[in-house]
């Protein structure tokens, strides 16, 4: 089942944000990305924030999972239904940025792009996000590593092998763009083993410019020992989680041989949705 992440916004004398986090947070903290982000959405609009928050999320925190792109999404979407200001989903999406990059620096923007608008995108940056159209719904294992990572700095070490060897670098970016073209059509096309090939392949390009690293490594070895057809870290690595492929049918049955070796495992169908928003009676 996907996991999801929920934001309900209520009317308040200021601005309350509401997470685990915030209940044990001591008085006087840092504001939270999201909290700077909601007070960014009423400044531009030269308002002060009247506004309470609650957020539950069922993703793990810096698990590579996108559980950032889809709170800032939810809360923007949720702030605008309540204030009626009605926001597009790009409107939506270039909101939901400014509070990704208080938490990674310079995000991609794919984590914002798929939580806002669902689907299976084939995403460039600087691009318009296209949506493709699967022949039929797919089930992917995705299983956590249990180790927290930092985009940011993440980030900043693929950087530093992309100034040391800069031709190594682009030769590595042009390879894997190639193999992601060949990856799409295996997936529009339900050639899931094929598909699980060029995930494994991408995983060795990543770990080679840096992204990964022992214990991810040792996942994905896990995941093809499990079953798999192929794996490959997610987001921007470096701990977080990786994304599995089984054949159809045993996704159930590998993911428990994962769990049984200590991981948590969650199933997840695609396509899915995007963004939903509803208004409930008080």
């Amino acid at each position: 089942m996907s996991q999801k992440t929920r934001v309900e916004a209520s009317g308040a004398q200021g601005l309350e944000v509401l997470t685990p986090i915030t209940r044990s947070r001591p008085a006087g903290a840092d504001p939270l990305p999201v909290e700077k982000l909601v007070q960014e959405m009423y400044r531009e609009r030269s308002l002060e924030p009247r506004v309470r928050l609650a957020i539950t999320s069922e993703l793990p925190s810096g698990a590579g999972l996108g559980s950032s792109a889809s709170t800032m999404v939810a809360a923007v979407a949720a702030v605008s239904r309540l204030e009626g200001w009605n926001l597009d989903i790009h409107s939506m999406i270039e909101t939901a940025m400014l509070g990704e990059r208080l938490v990674h620096g310079r995000p991609s923007g794919i984590d914002v792009a798929v939580s806002a608008i669902g689907g299976v995108l084939q995403f460039r940056v600087g691009e318009e996000p296209k949506r493709l159209d699967l022949p039929k719904p797919a089930r992917l294992l995705v299983v956590y590593s249990g180790e927290r990572r930092s985009s940011k700095k993440l980030i900043s070490k693929v950087s530093s092998m992309k100034n040391d060897f800069p031709h190594l670098f682009a030769s590595l970016c042009d390879s894997a763009s190639f193999v992601t073209g060949l990856a799409t059509q295996c997936f529009l096309e339900g050639r899931l083993d094929e598909l699980g090939k060029l995930l494994t392949y991408n995983h060795a390009v990543l770990a080679t410019v840096g992204a990964s690293n022992g214990r991810l490594d040792r996942l994905v070895d896990l995941c093809l020992e499990c079953g798999c057809y192929g794996a490959k870290l997610t987001g921007a690595g470096g701990g977080g989680s990786v994304l599995a492929i089984s054949p159809q049918g045993k996704e159930e049955e590998v993911g428990g041989r994962l769990e049984r070796r200590g991981f948590r495992v969650f199933l997840t169908d695609v396509p899915s949705e995007g963004v939903k928003v509803w208004t409930t009676e008080a």
